[in-house]
């Protein structure tokens, strides 16, 4: 008998081992976020107390994400949308809704935040917010005044939808967001239209006004000017307030002589939340709640709020960011400021089509 059971034995440890092994293989954690925004400690310190193998990618605009969402099968456990995107993804029944029993650290969110988010996102069920902030105007500040003098509108739209300004402008280098979804609202706004129209007919006149500015762009791209403006390649660009934060840190530490400033606009800006969300598609649900809980952690968000330069909405985690970071008002909304700011929402089809024309055509240039 034991002649006969050690074989079956020595083959039931065999499969043991063997289904141990392959489960461990298949902890692979794959995560999609945008460009340059987390520290490489953060993901090296996750997978040293997780295990599990991470494979990390990242993209540039919403669009490139929601594009691999919508297949149904986008090959991510966590992914970054922003809040309007995110909306609409979960219209879309992308998302899977989160476990709170293996999210602890979510008592560490600032309330009021999430208040706000629900906007987007009722009930906060689908996901937790990992960064914020604003779109506004990013300069160099010696070649602006170069191009324009002393006087120059730094805390306005008008820097950039004036032709006076922007013409001048054209010669050091203005780069824009190469996303309607951020722009078209800001030129909606400006004209003292609803950022978040439904006309049709108000795109069109967004459209014109930036078609009138369209010669004087040197480019639409939603990464590439935050090196373009660290090295003084471009003077101005409409971008992410952390990118210019950034910029700003990457000149000082090439100590090549360029400085990057930025303003938030007195007329008001887009307020956005950049969001952690796990695909119903998703292979690795456990891991993928691990990593959001793991970066709900205080002392592991702040840090990355210093490195990107972008507020983030843990209030137990406010104290541990760098002074330099919470207490800049172009950061940190003033009270003020805050009055002014609009947070974006999905557009009814016909609007959003509308949108898409008007961007295609200024991207064009018929």
């Amino acid at each position: 008998m034991i002649k006969h059971r050690l074989p079956r034995l020595l083959g039931a440890a065999l499969c043991g081992l063997l289904a141990t092994s392959a489960l461990a293989e298949e902890r692979t954690l794959r995560v999609y976020n945008w460009f340059d925004y987390i520290t490489p400690q953060t993901l090296d310190n996750f997978k040293k107390e997780n295990g599990a193998k991470l494979i990390y990618d990242i993209f540039d605009t919403n669009e490139a994400l929601e594009a691999k969402l919508l297949t149904g099968n986008s090959g991510y456990d966590v992914v970054v949308p922003s809040n309007v995107f995110l909306a609409k993804q979960i219209q879309a029944d992308v998302f899977q809704p989160l476990d709170r029993s293996k999210l602890p650290n979510w008592s560490h969110l600032d309330p009021q935040l999430m208040k706000l988010i629900e906007a987007n996102d009722p009930g906060n069920r689908f996901a937790v917010p990992y960064m914020y902030g604003t779109v506004l105007i990013g300069f160099n500040p010696a070649k602006v005044k170069a191009a324009l003098g002393d006087h120059a509108p730094l805390d306005s739209w008008d820097l950039i939808f004036k032709e006076e300004n922007i013409a001048k402008l054209k010669q050091c280098g203005v780069a824009l967001l190469d996303s309607p979804s951020e722009i078209m609202p800001i030129a909606l706004h400006y004209l003292g239209l609803p950022p978040n129209s439904n006309s049709p007919k108000d795109y069109e006149k967004a459209g014109e006004l930036l078609q009138k500015i369209r010669p004087n762009v040197a480019y639409f791209h939603s990464s590439k000017y935050m090196a373009d403006i660290a090295n003084g390649d471009i003077c101005v660009a409409v971008g992410y307030s952390g990118s210019f934060s950034q910029a700003a840190n990457r000149a000082k530490e090439a100590n090549n002589g360029v400085v990057v400033d930025m303003r938030l606009p007195k007329e008001g800006a887009p307020v956005w939340f950049d969001m952690l969300a796990i695909p119903k598609s998703a292979k690795n649900n456990e891991d993928a709640h691990a990593f959001i809980n793991y970066l709900l952690q205080p002392q592991v968000i702040a840090p990355v709020s210093d490195f990107v330069g972008y507020p983030n909405p843990n209030k137990d985690a406010t104290a541990l960011v760098n002074p330099e970071i919470r207490n800049n008002p172009n950061l940190y909304p003033t009270p003020q400021a805050q009055a002014t700011l609009f947070t974006l929402v999905p557009l009814e089809r016909n609007a959003e089509r509308a949108r898409t024309r008007a961007w295609t055509k200024l991207k064009s240039g018929t």
